[in-house]
């Protein structure tokens, strides 16, 4: 761990992980945001390497529960888009922030279309807030994404004292393992000194 004017940085392995991501307190408060950050937003949700061919496998079985919208881009981009930043991501309903693959219930709140089949939704989804940036030299970094749609999450999380990687305990684990899971849960004894 290295401690400097940014905070701490952990480095598990060729990962580092912002203090933040063990010390701020975080749980999804779906009752409040309805979805949120699947339909807001000037990009798609990051895939990663099979993810696309992935989405596109499970696509008949998840495609009818997508908008009209959602379903023609798809047909219009494919399975993913390069984004502005150059990153692969989640193709948008046209004239929207709206992740294509999003399901609309009826009841005001929107779904994952993906998850709401069975499948499994892009890593990223499952880590927000936690944002995974690749470094030079092929290692990653994670840091959490602070947005305004998220508020009443961080709120919840202070009232419950969950900490966000105990929120998110199952996507880390799925996308790094559970030594690195680990790991990380003995970094965060050693900064907050309170678990």
């Amino acid at each position: 761990m290295h401690r400097d004017l940014f905070g701490t940085i952990v480095q598990i392995g060729d990962i580092l992980v912002s203090e933040d991501v063990v010390s701020e307190y975080f749980a999804c408060d779906y009752k409040a945001c309805k979805g949120a950050c699947c339909i807001e937003g000037d990009s798609g949700a990051p895939l990663r390497g099979d993810e696309p061919e992935a989405l596109e496998r499970g696509y008949p079985e998840f495609s009818e529960l997508m908008t009209d919208a959602g379903r023609a881009a798809v047909a219009r981009d494919g399975f993913f888009m390069i984004d502005r930043e150059g990153d692969v991501v989640t193709p948008l309903a046209e004239g929207s922030g709206a992740c294509a693959f999003c399901h609309f219930p009826g009841d005001g709140n929107c779904l994952c279309a993906i998850e709401c089949k069975g499948l499994r939704k892009p890593v990223s989804c499952s880590l927000y807030p936690i944002r995974v940036t690749k470094l030079t030299g092929g290692g990653q970094a994670l840091n959490l994404h602070r947005w305004h749609i998220c508020k009443d999450a961080f709120r919840l999380g202070r009232e419950k004292k969950i900490r966000a990687y105990k929120f998110l305990k199952k996507p880390l684990i799925a996308a790094y393992g559970e030594e690195f899971y680990e790991a990380l849960c003995a970094a965060a004894k050693h900064i907050n000194g309170d678990e």
